[in-house]
């Protein structure tokens, strides 16, 4: 009975058909292989050996499609280290979610029922049956945005900017898979500061954003069902009436609050403004590409960025946060105990208890893991607060905006935003699922007692 247990402890632990243990490793193993080639002398641009802290920060911030970074990508790393990043932030976008559905379907192996309602928050509802329609819809987008990205981006800096065409096309392909994959890599060491005023450098970037922001369970009800609102899944709904409404709110905040800044928007055209306040309304709730200093934002600006890393874009894609459709839940649910409903409901559709039950768990888990990350490098460094909670609030919800503290934080301090990005990325329901290495229903009930709230 002394070895019984442990054995079979662990036999569930490495068990590769439940997705709940399989995900978290396929990002690991990838973390590892990127952190090596990193490590590489051959990847730094002056050919010595980077630390291997810097190369484990590096990798996990590609994979997790964060864009933080510890050394710029511009100098530090050389064409071959740019190429490694820019694999790896394309592997991460692609999904290992989706890799691991298509795993399961290829096996020939179902994947038990409770492991596929403990990630329906990560899956967005997605079924094995629809893992091949999935893939397809993934690699189509994927390829043909970015593409076309690329090639806008390519021709601009070509004939405006007196690039040569292979500086041109390395530095479209660069930012037009940057974009897509929400990472918020930059070629440049400024990330795009300089194109403010370019709206057709600034413009392709922001849309290739909100595309894959939205989730590919959307794009694809949006394929299936077109511009027939009364057809798509309440999670469609949900996700494009709050993106419409963060962009609104994140633009209109911006623009208002930034507008007489002399370090951001302040000695800008009207134009300029607006096309800056749009962009930066773009990419706190995902990418990461900055075109002002974050630095140089005002305390309300940073608050309203606060926000929108935190809430992210859509489920089952490549942006952050704890998602709007958990956001949207957790204002429903508030609604509804304020009005005195007997059940949460929008678009003439009631929330479930489970979903509702999910969207408070990823909300207080998400909360309690950034607080304690902020704690610790608060307590470990000199740095103001509203810098680290930014920090780590960019992290967890692989957004990759910073103040520019990320740099000079010490080991303990970039320990923490790494786990961050990997937690933020993996997704809190599926890393709790994976640490309680299986639970078990109750047979019983205690007799019911309700304290006292508020």
């Amino acid at each position: 009975m002394g070895t019984a247990w442990p054995t079979a402890h662990w036999a569930r632990v490495i068990d590769l058909r439940n997705p709940i243990r399989f995900i978290p490793l396929l990002f690991l193993g990838a973390i590892v292989i990127g952190t090596i080639l990193l490590w590489l002398p051959i990847a730094t641009a002056d050919g010595t050996q980077t630390s291997f802290l810097t190369a484990l920060f590096t990798s996990t911030s590609a994979i997790a499609v964060t864009g933080l970074i510890v050394e710029d990508t511009a100098t530090y790393w050389s064409f071959f280290g740019q190429i490694v990043i820019l694999a790896l932030f394309q592997i991460g976008g692609f999904g290992i979610m989706t890799a691991a559905t298509l795993f399961g379907l290829l096996a020939g192996r179902g994947f038990d029922l409770r492991s596929r309602m403990a990630t329906r928050v990560e899956r967005s509802r997605l079924d094995l049956g629809d893992a091949k329609s999935v893939l397809f819809l993934v690699l189509g987008i994927t390829l043909i945005v970015e593409i076309i990205v690329a090639a806008i981006l390519s021709v601009r800096l070509a004939l405006a900017y007196d690039y040569s065409w292979g500086s041109a096309i390395w530095h479209g392909v660069f930012h037009a898979v940057s974009a897509f994959n929400n990472a918020g890599f930059s070629s440049y060491s400024d990330s795009v500061m300089g194109f403010q005023t370019d709206w057709i450098m600034l413009g392709p970037i922001m849309i290739a954003v909100i595309i894959t922001a939205l989730g590919f369970p959307v794009m694809q009800d949006l394929r299936h069902n077109g511009t027939k609102w009364k057809r798509y899944a309440l999670h469609t709904k949900i996700t494009l009436a709050g993106t419409a409404i963060l962009l609104g709110f994140g633009f209109f905040s911006i623009l208002m609050m930034e507008w007489t800044n002399p370090d951001t928007l302040g000695p800008m055209s009207f134009l300029d403004k607006v096309l800056n306040a749009m962009f930066h309304s773009v990419m706190p709730r995902t990418a990461g590409f900055n075109s002002l200093d974050v630095g140089a934002f005002r305390e309300q600006t940073l608050l309203v960025n606060y926000g929108l890393m935190f809430i992210g874009g859509g489920s089952a894609g490549t942006a952050g946060g704890i998602k709007i459709t958990t956001a949207a839940v957790l204002i429903l649910i508030v609604i509804s105990e304020i009005f005195r409903h007997d059940n949460a409901s929008i678009f003439q559709r009631r929330l479930g208890e489970d979903v509702q039950r999910q969207a408070l768990s990823v909300a207080v888990l998400a909360v309690i893991i950034i607080l304690t990350a902020a704690t610790f490098i608060a307590s470990t460094s000199d740095f103001a607060m509203r810098d680290i909670l930014f920090e780590c609030i960019s992290a967890f919800s692989t957004v990759g905006l910073s103040t520019g503290i990320t740099g000079d934080l010490d080991a303990g301090g970039q320990l923490s935003i790494i786990i961050l990005m990997f937690v933020g990325r993996v997704g809190t329901i599926t890393v709790a699922t994976a640490l309680a290495l299986g639970t078990s229903k109750r047979d019983y009930r205690y007799p019911e007692e309700n304290p006292i709230v508020g």
